[in-house]
C-alpha cells in the first residue's frame, strides 16, 4: 500500500498517492456500495461526498446496474480468488470537477479499454487543511470480455480453452510473482504521473506530480502516517497530524549551513589576507548535533501523534466493551421480566 507524498514545484504543492488493493470473495457488493455511497452508506454521517460515478464494459445481464455484477461476484467467484482490483488515487484539487471528470476517464480508457468491467467514483471530502481532497476508487473486475453472452453464474465459472463458450469468462493477470506485480505497479504509477502532468499543463498549471519515493527523490522524509477515516474526522487526531506537520516543517527550515564549507570559503576570501587555521572538531560536531537535533525533534513529534492514534483506538474498545456489557445486561433484565 502507498501513501501520501508531495512534491513542491515553484512554491506550489501537488498531493500523489496511488493505491492498489484486491477483494476477496462477499467483499465486492459492499465496496461498491461503500464507493457508490448507497445501501448502508446511503445516509451515513460523513460520507456526503460523492461528486461523481460511472461504470462501463459491463455484462449485458449487469448494464443497467452495475451492482449485478459485484453480488453476482460474491455469489459465484471461486472462494481463493479475488473478485475485484481496485486503484485508490489521489486527484489534483487544482483541477476542477469536470477537469478531474476528464483525468479518471482518460486514464480509465487508456489502462482497462474494453477489456474489463469497470465501476468508480470520485470522492471530494475536505482534507486536514480545510481544502478538498478529491480522489477517485475504481474498482474492476478481471474477467476479460470475449463477446460471448454468458449468464452470471457461467461468466464466473473456470474458463475453457477449447470450447470458451461453455466455460466462464477468461480471468485475466493470475499467475505472477511479487516482483513481477512490483515491477508493473511501479510502471503504473508512472503513466499515472505522466498522464496527471499533461492534465495539469493542459490546465494551465505550472506544478507536477511526482509518484517517486521520497528516498528516490532524495528527500530525507518519512511517509506521513495513513489514517482510517474515523480517525481523520477525529478533532484531536486531527490537530495532533497538524502538529506534527508543523513540527516538521520548522525543522527542516532550521539549517545552520555547512560550516566547513563557509570556512574555506573565509579562507580564499579577498576580504581576509590572513589564512584562517580550520578548527577539525568544531564543524562536524555541530553538523552532528544540528542533525541529531532535527531527528530527536521529529521522532518526539511523530511518537505524540503515534500516541494519540493509540490512545483513540484504545478509548474506542473500552466504549464497545461497555456497550456490549450493557445491551447483555439489558437483554438478561428483559429475560428475568418475562419469567
Amino acid at each position: 500500500m502507498f501513501v501520501f507524498k508531495k512534491a513542491k514545484v515553484e512554491g506550489k504543492m501537488a498531493i500523489a498517492r496511488f493505491t492498489v488493493k484486491v477483494g476477496k470473495v462477499g467483499k465486492a457488493l459492499a465496496h461498491a456500495e461503500y464507493i457508490e455511497r448507497e445501501g448502508n452508506y446511503a445516509k451515513q454521517k460523513g460520507l456526503e461526498d460523492l461528486e461523481h460515478s460511472s461504470y462501463g464494459n459491463m455484462p449485458k445481464w449487469a448494464e443497467q446496474n452495475p451492482m449485478q455484477l459485484w453480488q453476482s461476484a460474491d455469489l459465484y467467484e471461486r472462494k481463493n480468488v479475488s473478485t475485484y482490483r481496485e486503484y485508490e488515487i489521489s486527484l489534483p484539487r487544482e483541477l476542477n470537477k469536470e477537469q478531474r471528470q476528464e483525468l479518471v476517464e482518460a486514464f480509465v480508457q487508456t489502462e482497462l479499454g474494453t477489456k474489463y468491467p469497470y465501476q468508480y467514483a470520485i470522492h471530494n471530502p475536505m482534507a486536514m487543511d480545510g481544502l478538498e481532497q478529491p480522489h477517485v476508487h475504481l474498482m474492476f473486475n478481471e474477467r476479460l470480455q470475449d463477446g460471448i453472452e454468458r449468464d452470471p453464474e457461467q461468466y464466473f465459472k473456470r474458463y475453457n480453452s477449447k470450447n470458451p463458450g461453455k466455460g466462464g469468462a477468461k480471468k485475466d493477470n493470475t499467475g505472477k510473482d511479487y516482483k513481477t506485480r512490483k515491477d508493473e505497479i511501479k510502471e503504473l504509477r508512472q503513466r499515472w504521473e505522466n498522464i496527471t502532468n499533461e492534465h495539469l499543463k493542459r490546465a494551465g498549471f505550472d506544478i507536477r506530480i511526482d509518484m517517486r519515493s521520497y528516498t528516490d527523490q532524495g528527500i530525507d522524509k518519512q511517509p506521513e502516517p495513513k489514517l482510517l477515516p474515523s480517525q481523520a474526522r477525529d478533532p484531536e487526531i486531527r490537530h495532533a497530524l497538524t502538529e506534527l506537520r508543523q513540527s516538521e516543517k520548522i525543522l527542516m527550515q532550521i539549517n545552520l549551513g555547512d560550516l566547513k564549507t563557509e570556512l574555506e570559503q573565509l579562507k580564499q576570501s579577498q576580504v581576509q589576507p590572513k589564512p584562517i587555521a580550520e578548527p577539525p572538531k568544531i564543524a562536524p560536531q555541530a553538523s552532528q548535533i544540528t542533525d541529531s537535533m532535527m531527528q530527536e525533534g521529529k521522532n518526539q513529534a511523530r511518537a505524540w501523534f503515534e500516541e494519540m492514534k493509540a490512545q483513540k483506538a484504545r478509548e474506542e474498545q473500552q466504549r464497545q466493551t461497555e456497550e456490549k456489557k450493557q445491551r447483555q445486561q439489558d437483554k438478561d433484565q428483559d429475560r428475568g421480566m418475562s419469567l
